[in-house]
């Protein structure tokens, strides 16, 4: 244990140094709470059916629809104690910090066996070099969230925030969900969209041909140019077995190419 590791802020307790992906299999966006039984549910069973048949799990953001500090972690039991089972199975487990559960912190890491990585962070696939975001901080149109987001990542304002009672964080994080879903309802879907023109300097800043990210809840691939070449961007899936339609999925590889593979349970 590295006492200075451990005082950092969660979102600085961060690494930048992946390696190389084998086989690994991504999700993003399933935000689990105990409020989506069925969706806690198509997960722990994702992870006994799917996962482990890749030496790594990467989860680009947003496990939990909100997490407020590793001491207060109860709910998430069944989460953790499987994610725990991956590693001790030897699948790496890799975690990004989404917008919804930016205090996962080193609590979490250990308990799970996860490693907290950077957004975005560039790694190597089976020989092809890719940049993985979460993807909120591209969604540069929404100008008042981009505000929020910075706020929220500031050190000082996590140390605050992880000082409060838990009773209080939970409060908060509760009133900040429901002005959020509130806000999106009156926004124009453009601009909680990832900006092309972002992405693509993101993409020729890394020196990649291609990304995976989450968190506009628009699975798909997208195609961009970059210095008279083609970039490709894959948008994984958001998961909600509990609504009226369900939905979810992950991305893995089938012969060296990326494939979106959706439920249909």
């Amino acid at each position: 244990m590295n006492p200075a590791t451990e005082a950092l802020p969660p979102a600085l307790a961060v690494t930048r140094e992946i390696g190389r992906l084998l086989d690994p299999i991504f999700i993003s966006d399933l935000h689990l709470t105990q409020e989506r039984p069925r969706t806690l549910a198509r997960f722990l069973r994702f992870m006994q059916e799917d996962a482990p048949a890749h030496p790594e799990l990467v989860i680009l953001g947003d496990l939990f629809d909100f997490w407020i500090g590793d001491d207060a972690a109860v709910a998430a039991a069944p989460v953790v104690a499987a994610l725990a089972a991956a590693s001790r199975s030897g699948q790496r487990v890799l975690v990004m910090h989404g917008n919804r559960d930016l205090l996962l912190g080193s609590d979490f890491a250990r308990t799970t066996g996860a490693t907290l990585v950077a957004d975005p962070v560039t790694v190597d696939i089976a020989g092809s070099p890719t940049l993985l975001a979460h993807g909120d901080a591209w969604c540069t149109r929404d100008v008042a969230y981009q505000q929020f987001r910075a706020m929220v990542r500031e050190p000082q304002f996590q140390r605050e925030f992880l000082a409060k009672p838990v009773s209080e964080r939970i409060a908060v994080a509760r009133g900040a969900r429901m002005q959020s879903e509130t806000e999106k309802a009156l926004k124009p879907m453009d601009i909680m969209d990832v900006t092309p023109e972002v992405v693509t300097s993101a993409l020729a800043y890394a020196g990649v041909r291609r990304v995976i990210h989450g968190h506009t809840h628009r699975p798909g691939t997208h195609v961009h140019e970059i210095d008279h070449a083609l970039a490709e961007r894959w948008v994984l899936p958001d998961w909600d077995s509990d609504a009226a339609e369900p939905r979810g999925g992950f991305l893995d590889f089938a012969e060296g190419r990326p494939r979106l593979v959706f439920f249909d349970d």
